[in-house]
């Protein structure tokens, strides 16, 4: 099988344990062909950590799944030194912590002091430890997928914006429809059934997707051609959440802080494994708009006014999309 083939296998067995997020799967193998973390908002009980999970059981990779908590210590997320005596000898061993895994589910990322947020974004940005004077590499293939509840803040402590930066994208998932819901309830009551029958020998297990699978990709979607005019494209989303003024005054009074090149890096890196996934050697504009709300809304702060409103960051952005030239 080609890679291509691959990643799209991992997509299908996805979908099969998660119904009705096609959305969220497709991002979630975006961040994962990006080499780009990702922060999965949303409502309690809508298969965030699921579809993380749904990702490490097919893919032939490490998972690691930390818990945060207010009482959380930074070393509790990437490892110390422990003192080992044996053998009339004693010495000083680095003890990797939950964080040196390939994909690593960080969940409800916001319950956890600001130390142990900076030590786990640090991680994600240098791709690296220190401790003691001592670096430790993560894995070739490492991401970081953390979650986040909306609308619970008490004993939370909210990432602040130059944090959320470090995020490829931000992806927000709703309520499903009923008939998915349906689905939904058919699915768990189904794989409990499967998890109470007699067990087999395990003959038919489906193959897992190898790591290689995914660095072939990578190495695909670093030939996709992007022409001079999607660059530019790219440069003038961002720009426009600087310089909003110049395409439209509403947009001047709801925008308070624009996108860092962060935001512009981010959009190269994911219109390009959107193309590829759609079988292209070549970005085309709807590839970028496909993306932009995911890479953009965590990356611009809007203003009282445009909370007023009643106007949402994904609103702001497809007001830009609909005013910034195609190329």
């Amino acid at each position: 099988m080609t890679a291509h083939e691959q990643i799209i296998s991992l997509t299908e067995r996805m979908g099969d344990s998660i119904i009705g997020q096609k959305h969220v799967i497709e991002r979630l193998v975006i961040g994962l062909l990006a080499n780009g973390n990702l922060l999965l908002e949303g409502l309690p009980g809508l298969a965030k950590t699921r579809a993380v999970k749904a990702m490490s059981t097919n893919l032939e990779a490490d998972f690691s799944r930390i818990q945060f908590t207010p009482d959380l210590l930074p070393s509790d997320v990437t490892g110390t030194e422990v003192y080992h005596q044996a053998g009339g000898t004693a010495e000083f061993r680095f003890e990797p912590g939950p964080i040196f895994a390939n994909i690593v589910l960080a969940d409800e990322i916001n319950r956890a002091p600001a130390k142990v947020q900076a030590a786990l974004l640090e991680a994600m940005e240098e791709r690296q430890v220190t401790v003691a004077g001592t670096t430790h590499k993560m894995p070739p293939l490492f991401i970081v997928m953390a979650t986040q509840n909306p609308i619970e803040q008490e004993g939370t402590y909210p990432l602040p914006e130059a944090q959320m930066d470090r995020f490829l994208m931000k992806v927000v998932i709703e309520y499903p429809p009923v008939e998915d819901e349906v689905e939904v309830i058919r699915l768990v009551r189904g794989e409990e059934q499967r998890k109470n029958a007699p067990k087999k020998d395990g003959s038919d297990k489906p193959v897992m997707i190898p790591q290689e699978a995914v660095f072939e990709a990578r190495a695909e979607i670093g030939q996709i051609h992007v022409a001079e005019a999607i660059d530019r494209y790219i440069a003038d989303i961002v720009q426009a959440t600087r310089t909003p003024g110049v395409l439209d005054a509403d947009l001047a009074r709801w925008i308070e802080i624009g996108a860092s090149p962060r935001a512009s890096l981010g959009l190269d890196k994911s219109s390009r494994a959107h193309a590829w996934l759609k079988q292209r050697d070549y970005v085309d504009p709807e590839d970028v708009r496909a993306i932009a709300t995911d890479v953009l809304r965590h990356r611009i702060a809007l203003s009282y006014e445009a909370q007023g409103d009643g106007m949402t960051s994904e609103q702001v952005i497809d007001r830009i999309l609909t005013l910034v030239a195609l190329p």
